[in-house]
């Protein structure tokens, strides 16, 4: 099994402030189009199959995996990504924590197994190791998604 998880400020100084209500619009569109947060070429497919105030299932091709997730919505709280049909099985979790001084941060944690690799393995160390790496790991994805979201927001399309 992998374990992964990292916690970034929303708002580190000089970075354009981004409210609870932004940030989430920004998740809730992440969800429904990663292509739209990913580097270019990612995800090469996004495509929602079923939209329900609760949860939306999606078929996607991300870094040539096709992927089938359950995506359920705790409201301006946290999106959780249930990966259904993927070379890995498990859940993927960005959730907006506020801190005793009111300041936003975003937190991915994810479980994730590896289908046919073995407990331990060099395959299941790679994967870890991945998602733990600081510039193409998890964080540099929250760190993204930020950036992306802000872009968003300054193009009038958020």
């Amino acid at each position: 099994m992998i374990f992964s998880t990292a916690t970034v400020p929303v708002n580190p100084p000089g970075a354009e402030p981004l409210t609870r209500d932004q940030l989430w619009a920004g998740l809730v569109l992440k969800a429904r189009d990663a292509r739209l947060f990913l580097p270019p070429g990612a995800c090469t497919q996004c495509e929602v199959v079923v939209d329900n105030p609760a949860f939306i299932m999606r078929e996607a091709v991300i870094m040539n995996d096709p992927i089938t997730e359950i995506i359920s919505f705790v409201p301006k709280t946290k999106v959780s990504f249930h990966q259904v049909k993927s070379p890995r099985e498990g859940v993927i979790v960005n959730e907006i924590l506020e801190d005793s001084s009111g300041e936003l941060h975003l937190k991915f944690y994810a479980y994730l197994g590896l289908l046919g690799a073995a407990p331990g393995s060099e395959q299941e160390k790679q994967a870890q190791a991945m998602m733990d790496s600081e510039d193409r790991g998890y964080k540099a994805a929250l760190l993204s998604t930020l950036t992306r979201t802000r872009a968003l927001m300054k193009d009038g399309k958020l």
